[in-house]
């Protein structure tokens, strides 16, 4: 049954017509409220929260079309269903350009209404959802910074506002693609270093001779190529932030060369007889152990307790999914921008097989999934057939129905009726399996709410 809450107008000039549409909706559990033509219901939209307007297609005053447009004016959030006992193509076309979700013509069976109608306001929910997470993540966050409202990112955010301030030096540890350089960002630009630069090193993505003049800088001729001085990354960092990303890679010689920089702060380009002295807070990221490292003589012990004066742990995405669908709006709404696209956001199908994948890639592979999805989306919606198969064949998580306390007992039953449906895509032999009831039992609950049914036992 539909919430009472909801609230749906019906426009049409022929009462026969308009009281068997009230008896049907109201029959449902849906909040009616009538208009006799277009004129009447522009005025109840005025005065009326509606959550569907369901509008004939020919009324005098104003017609369904007109009606249509205004609506969508007064009530962007509205959605419609036309309907018309002489529709064409062309004025389906027509209605469907102008926003309505669809155009039924008469006479159509109840149980197509009800479904058309459970559409309809299952889209309009979904858009509102959309909506509103869009408005969170604008709330929660800015450019660059690290987006979630989980426990375990607040953790982090309230570490790094802490720490920020400070001087100290800072270990991120986590996995790859988990966003240790946006921590690092935020870092920077909480702390009064903030109009300096932000300098960031690969230390795995260079040899040893590079990654050491990048470090650095050489005077001319230190080595050969060298034809003139180059300032290295510390310098370019003074009086700012010096990211060393995957700090775990650096070689036994680089690693004695950083622990003086930290220590004494200042240091010799290659090749020269001067010293250079510089101010710069250095941030360390890294998806290996370190602490393992040092068991393993693989890194410095010195350098590793100069490096993780405070120590900020990224949780892997799999331990914060509640931030998955703030995290993935936020990807629509950047790829549909950069390619141009109007989307809406997820269907329901889609969100669950993103909260239901484990992503071993973390928040780099959701990103990279919801860029794929936004360049081959259909429709103004995300669905499945828009994911990554990695992400679609995964085994979803188990679907929970809240039951609030004092529901009737045949709403409890006709909710995980519908539930069970939806996560069999309408198969109600599977649906009976998993409820562990005869499938007669579901073809006559909705035979006496919808009417007959496709494949209705005799």
């Amino acid at each position: 049954m539909a919430e009472a809450s909801t609230t749906i107008l019906v426009a049409d000039d022929d009462s026969g017509m308009r009281e068997s549409l009230v008896r049907a909706l109201r029959r449902d559990g849906f909040t009616v409220v009538t208009a006799e033509d277009g004129t009447a219901a522009l005025e109840a939209l005025r005065r009326t929260h509606v959550d569907l307007l369901v509008a004939d297609l020919r009324m005098p005053g104003l017609d369904g079309l007109e009606l249509q447009r205004a609506a969508k004016l007064l009530a962007p959030e509205t959605e419609i269903v036309v309907i018309s006992g002489h529709g064409t193509v062309e004025e389906a076309v027509e209605a469907m350009k102008e926003g309505a979700y669809d155009f039924l013509t008469k006479p159509f069976d109840r149980a197509v209404l009800i479904r058309t109608v459970r559409q309809a306001l299952e889209r309009r929910t979904l858009i509102l959802e959309n909506r509103s997470l869009q408005r969170r993540l604008d709330e929660l966050t800015g450019a660059g910074e690290l987006i979630g409202q989980s426990p375990a990112v607040r953790d982090v955010l309230d570490l790094v506002r802490q720490v920020a301030p400070t001087s100290a030096t800072v270990l991120i540890e986590g996995e790859s693609g988990t966003g240790k350089e946006l921590v690092a960002r935020a870092l920077h630009d909480l702390s009064q270093r903030r109009g300096r630069p932000f300098v960031r090193v690969n230390c795995a993505a260079l040899p040893e001779t590079l990654l050491e003049s990048e470090l650095f800088g050489y005077e001319k001729g230190a080595f050969t190529g060298a034809v003139g001085r180059k300032e290295g990354r510390f310098q370019l960092a003074d009086g700012g932030t010096l990211l060393l990303d995957e700090v775990g890679d650096l070689s036994p010689l680089t690693q004695a060369k950083l622990l003086r920089v930290l220590q004494e702060g200042e240091f010799e380009p290659l090749g020269a007889t001067r010293t250079i002295k510089v101010d710069v807070r250095v941030v360390a990221a890294t998806n290996q152990d370190l602490a393992q490292l040092v068991k393993d003589k693989r890194f410095r012990e010195d350098l590793y307790y100069r490096l993780q004066v405070i120590t900020v742990t990224v949780p892997p995405l799999r331990e914060r999914s509640e931030d998955i669908p703030l995290l993935a709006h936020h990807f629509l709404r950047r790829f549909a921008t950069k390619n141009r696209r109007e989307l809406d956001g997820f269907t329901e199908a889609a969100l669950r097989c993103l909260l239901g994948y484990n992503w071993p890639g973390n928040v780099r592979e959701l990103e990279h999934a919801v860029e794929r999805a936004v360049i081959l989306a259909r429709g103004r919606l995300l669905d499945i057939a828009d994911l990554p198969e990695a992400v679609t064949q995964t085994e979803p998580t188990a679907r929970v129905v809240s039951i609030p306390i004092g529901m009737p007992l045949d709403e409890v039953e006709q909710r995980l009726i519908d539930e069970t449906l939806r996560q069999t895509k309408g198969d109600k032999e599977l649906a009976a399996k998993l409820l562990g009831i005869a499938s007669r039992t579901i073809y006559r609950k909705l035979r006496e709410r919808e009417g007959p049914q496709p494949g209705d036992p005799a």
